[in-house]
């Protein structure tokens, strides 16, 4: 996924049905426009909870996905016929070891994109009491995420392998720890609910609906109820599919929702849209049962190099990404997440909707020039 100035009309995010512009030349709107100033952020304005992972990324061969059973662009649950897969990366292929988690990666990238002040992003998840979860605490600090971890002793902090082929990945994820996160023994202690309450940007991905859908419901039910932004992201096929129940039971609280074509799809075919057609799925998303009447959901459906398909108001619009030479292109493991991260730091300002899906563009054209979910010591967001 790579960056390009969108070619729509900017449009508020509290006003999605106002009439649209006259729309300038766009070199002449390069020109003349000026970048939108968004407002001042305090710490901990943006809020994530998810599975903190820790990520083994290698390229692997068709072989070595055959073996496993394993799609060349998928998301799954590791099962008992993967336990040697882990083991087996790490002895036949080069590996390389980064702070990952969906949820995680998004917020680190938002807090990169946003720079100052430090600690905007806040994150909470389970890890274990060992080695890999103090090198995600360590990573949370050197990203500077306000990560506020349930550290437990029964299981062992997570991991996840992405198997990467050309420009497509495989993830598996062996959750241990970041599945025990209990809402009673975290979220709901006073100094960590303060931390909701500071809060004015929810983001979950859908990954946390298999770990805990009541911590899920309690942070949405209070976005709704203060009229702040909820975020959910469909995030694979598995969670469409067979996790479908606890979704759609946190859908009524979804301000904004994220997902890819193939997600949108399972999305549309589980849902009983009868279209597969990717604007018309979105319009059929945007008009499900809503809490919170005074937000009109916005959905945003990335199509990798075919561009990003976003609604606002009535219509539904296509922002254009740039091509990428191929060769440029290390890992797209981190992209879908970097694009979210990028759209979010804007959000949280409260900058249009055109900037929010620029940035993540931008995001994500950084993400995949690097391995795992890393980026330069800034970004350079004109």
């Amino acid at each position: 996924m790579a960056s390009e100035e969108p070619k729509a009309k900017r449009v508020k995010l509290e006003d999605t049905n106002k009439e649209k512009e006259k729309e300038k030349e766009p070199e002449k709107e390069k020109e003349s426009k000026p970048k939108p100033v968004g407002k001042k952020l305090s710490q901990n304005a943006l809020f994530g909870m998810g599975n903190p992972l820790l990520d083994i990324s290698a390229v692997v061969d068709k072989d070595f996905l055959e073996k496993y059973g394993l799609k060349p662009n998928d998301s799954i649950l590791a099962e008992d016929k993967h336990k040697a897969m882990f083991e087996e990366i790490v002895k036949k292929f080069k590996v390389e070891y980064h702070a990952g988690g969906s949820t995680q990666n998004t917020v680190k990238v938002a807090q990169w994109m946003i720079q100052k002040p430090h600690k905007v992003a806040t994150f909470f998840g389970c890890i274990g009491k060992d080695k890999f979860g103090e090198i995600l605490q360590q990573k949370a600090e050197e990203a500077h995420v306000d990560a506020h971890y349930f550290q437990q002793s029964e299981e062992p902090t997570g991991t996840c392998a992405a198997c990467i082929t050309g420009d497509n990945r495989s993830l598996v994820a062996n959750l241990a720890a970041a599945n025990c996160y209990k809402k009673d023994k975290h979220l709901d202690l006073e100094e960590n609910w303060a931390l909701v309450e500071k809060a004015k940007v929810f983001y979950i991905a859908g990954f946390f609906l298999t770990v805990s859908v009541e911590s899920m419901l309690k942070v949405a039910a209070h976005a709704a109820e203060h009229n702040k932004i909820f975020c959910l992201n469909l995030s694979a096929l598995f969670i469409c599919q067979f996790f479908k129940d606890a979704l759609m039971q946190v859908m009524p609280y979804v301000d904004i929702l994220f997902g890819n074509e193939t997600e949108a799809a399972m999305f549309a075919r589980e849902q009983g849209f009868e279209t597969k057609d990717i604007e018309e799925i979105a319009k059929k998303t945007q008009a499900l049962p809503k809490a919170n009447k005074k937000r009109q959901r916005i959905v945003v459906f990335t199509q990798g190099k075919d561009g990003t398909v976003m609604t606002k108001g009535e219509r539904v619009e296509m922002f254009s990404v740039l091509e990428i030479d191929q060769s440029k292109i290390v890992d797209t493991n981190g992209a879908g997440d970097a694009f979210v991260g990028g759209f979010l730091s804007e959000l949280v300002q409260e900058k249009t909707l055109e900037e929010c899906v620029r940035a993540g563009h931008y995001a994500a054209n950084v993400i995949i020039r690097h391995a795992g979910c890393t980026f330069p010591e800034k970004p350079d967001f004109p």
